[in-house]
């Protein structure tokens, strides 16, 4: 259904430095990006090597402030062991956690995931739902 999914960012460096580590440990990574120190309306998309971009991180002037704590995005990840390693690089590159890895039974016997907040108050999480 969605094609794809954008962010505002306050500090594009920060944003991006944190969506390199936090989605690269599950396999994404920046498909295209238009970066240029100083100006406005710097942006980077990620998505899988190759194809377009699933998720853009935008700079935008003022803080505009993230959705409310019933939004949230959920990222598909490869395996249990690259949701683990999802939640340790996004807690390493500033964001804060909001759920640390593990299985939770409630949603499905075999949904593992872990859940942060980006720098911006973004909620997102990465989940394994296969069973192993």
């Amino acid at each position: 259904m969605l094609h794809h999914a954008s962010f505002g960012v306050t500090d594009i460096e920060l944003a991006a430095r944190f969506y390199d580590a936090a989605l690269g440990a599950l396999g994404y990574v920046r498909v295209w990006e238009d970066l240029r120190p100083g100006e406005t309306g710097q942006a980077v998309g990620y998505g899988v090597p190759g194809g377009g971009d699933k998720l853009a991180i935008k700079s935008v002037e003022a803080e505009q402030g993230a959705p409310g704590a019933g939004f949230h995005l959920a990222f598909a990840a490869p395996d249990r062991q690259s949701v683990i390693d999802f939640h340790a690089a996004a807690l390493t590159h500033g964001g804060v956690d909001n759920g640390a890895p593990g299985l939770r039974q409630h949603y499905g016997p075999h949904y593992f995931a872990a859940f942060v907040i980006d720098p911006d108050g973004y909620r997102i999480e990465a989940v394994f739902n296969l069973a192993v």
